[in-house]
């Protein structure tokens, strides 16, 4: 009885300061559009950049082919095992080819990456230099390694050459983590400058493509390939579930760093393995889009039409991406947009702490490269007749 009044208590105390959350009821997505509680919604909180989620040609050729080839439905097994399927090794060496790196290692989602790379690289003895906005995902894996951390202002690389120079020669290994474009903020990590810092320094820099491939770069690999950096970071790592409309995760590195993450990461080794009609997918999907660069101009150039007009009215709309959040401030203000823009036939989920910092909640509008400005133009209006 006492615990459940505890999180009566606590549920209380979410619900009073407008950040209780609930699984919404989701329905058939259609193009630009979603159902949500059975009400179509111009869907701008999906992470489908590319818009190949919603390709009905993709899935019914994809399907097809399924039922052509016989693909699996489930490896029921870990890849330690028997769930080391031959598309594994298909998709793993054209993740190769396109960066034109040694090695790379497919997981099941990105949350699994980050909380198993980190701790299976660094331990006591160790630093690691987190930007203060990273995912949560980087948090965890951060906090399950035991190794000293500092997190760094963020994106400002003066503060962590402070923090390299003050630790050198106190620890065994520095590890610099960062997302490449930050997921909340639609903002860019300086690429070149954190490969410079770790050079001069001697760390390893870990970056997170997780919202940079499909978007970024001239073949869809993320802002590694569009600053020139690949060759350069450590250990790059990309995600299947936004841009490239699949599941699972991945990580391009040296030959000797996949051999030691297959032999010591835990949430790689203690896993059963994606099915193999995924890998099938993911690998059709990776090839598709490194031909989609005019699609890639134009979501680009569209999100900075949307932040350019929210500008204009007077709104804070950080980033340089295709991530455009409108700062509300308060969770109440927040959630009082989010309805607003409902009631228009639009959803734009209400981000609130502890995803954002305190008082830094948001609107966070994900456009699509299927999306046009006659589908968005109008959104400035709508929060600027809210905030009136």
């Amino acid at each position: 009885m006492a615990f459940h009044a505890f999180i009566h208590g606590r549920l209380d105390g979410l619900r009073r300061d407008n950040r209780l959350r609930s699984l919404p009821d989701i329905g058939e997505r259609s193009g630009k559009y979603i159902y949500v509680d059975g009400e179509p919604l111009l869907n701008l909180s999906s992470n489908d950049y590319l818009g190949l989620g919603e390709d009905r040609f993709l899935r019914d050729s994809f399907r097809d082919t399924c039922r052509a080839d016989g693909y699996a439905m489930t490896s029921s097994s870990s890849r330690l095992l028997t769930g080391n399927h031959r598309w594994y090794d298909e998709l793993e060496r054209e993740l190769e080819r396109l960066y034109s790196r040694e090695a790379a290692l497919v997981f099941n989602s990105g949350y699994h990456a980050n909380v198993g790379i980190l701790p299976a690289l660094a331990g006591r003895g160790d630093l690691i230099l987190s930007d203060r906005l990273n995912h949560a995902s980087i948090i965890d894996g951060t906090s399950i390694s035991g190794a000293a951390h500092l997190r760094y202002r963020h994106n400002d690389t003066s503060h962590i050459e402070e923090l390299l120079a003050a630790s050198q020669g106190r620890y065994r290994h520095i590890f610099i983590v960062t997302e490449s474009v930050f997921s909340m903020d639609g903002d860019l990590a300086d690429l070149r400058k954190l490969v410079e810092l770790k050079n001069r320094y001697g760390a390893v820099l870990i970056v997170d493509e997780a919202h940079g491939v499909g978007v970024f770069g001239d073949h869809g690999l993320g802002l590694c390939e569009s600053t020139g950096t690949v060759s350069s970071i450590d250990i790059i790592i990309g995600t299947f579930g936004k841009a490239f409309a699949s599941t699972g995760a991945y990580a391009v590195m040296d030959a000797v760093l996949r051999d030691y993450l297959v032999n010591t990461m835990r949430s790689f080794i203690f896993t059963t393995a994606l099915p193999p009609a995924v890998l099938a997918w993911s690998l059709m999907i990776i090839r598709k889009q490194t031909q989609m660069q005019s699609e890639r101009v134009h979501l680009l150039r569209l999100s900075s039409m949307l932040r350019g007009r929210l500008a204009d009215e007077g709104f804070e709309a950080p980033g340089q991406s295709h991530i455009v959040p409108v700062i509300t401030g308060s969770n109440e203000s927040a959630v009082s947009l989010a309805g607003t823009l409902r009631s228009a036939g639009v959803l734009g989920m209400a981000v609130r702490p502890p995803t954002v910092p305190e008082n830094r909640a948001r609107i966070r509008l994900s456009l699509r490269a299927n999306l046009q400005w006659d589908d968005i133009g109008y959104i400035p209006d709508l929060v600027k007749a809210e905030k009136a």
